[in-house]
């Protein structure tokens, strides 16, 4: 905190009346990250979540997330890694990790519901299994396995997340 204060030329009290503690600072960096802008944006109001609802087909909306987490994961991996340091000196980061982690749950029942609301979710799947495969595939944790310490691409893990998708949620075409 007393670098953050340091680097923007302000005294460290005006940063904790700003922004508050460590963790409501990380929270602020993660949704920021998230959002890719200078503020947080609710998902809902994220052009690639409007995309991903104004298109029929259930293929493109996994190619339209895809993309959308490549972006994000590109700003957010390394903050996770940060996370992963400090969670143990401060035990609040964990805590505000893991209700990032829940919303994003939720977020990817979402758009279970909305592949499901296709007609082409594979046959014996379930919105709530859907949804689990998406959320542990997005995550930080596999962005940093495959494109940090595996060397992928990050262009190549987007479109290996999207035809995986196709084929683990959807109906094969006829």
């Amino acid at each position: 905190m007393p670098a953050i204060a340091q680097s923007a030329g302000i005294a460290l009290d005006t940063v904790y009346a700003s922004v508050g503690k460590k963790p409501a600072l990380f929270a602020l960096l993660v949704e920021t990250a998230i959002s890719g802008t200078d503020v947080a944006i609710p998902a809902a109001e994220r052009d690639y979540v409007r995309a991903i609802r104004a298109e029929p087909d259930p293929a493109r909306k996994l190619a339209i997330y895809a993309a959308a987490l490549r972006r994000i994961q590109e700003r957010l991996a390394p903050l996770f890694r940060v996370l992963q340091e400090a969670d143990p000196l401060d035990p609040a980061l964990g805590v505000m990790w893991n209700a990032i982690a829940e919303r994003r749950a939720r977020n990817m029942k979402l758009l279970a519901q909305e592949l499901a609301a296709t007609g082409q979710l594979r046959r014996g799947l379930s919105v709530e299994m859907a949804a689990d495969i998406l959320w542990s595939m997005n995550s930080p944790e596999y962005y940093l396995l495959l494109v940090e310490q595996r060397g992928w691409k990050p262009g190549a893990l987007e479109q290996w997340l999207s035809e995986a998708w196709c084929r683990l949620l959807l109906e094969k075409p006829e």
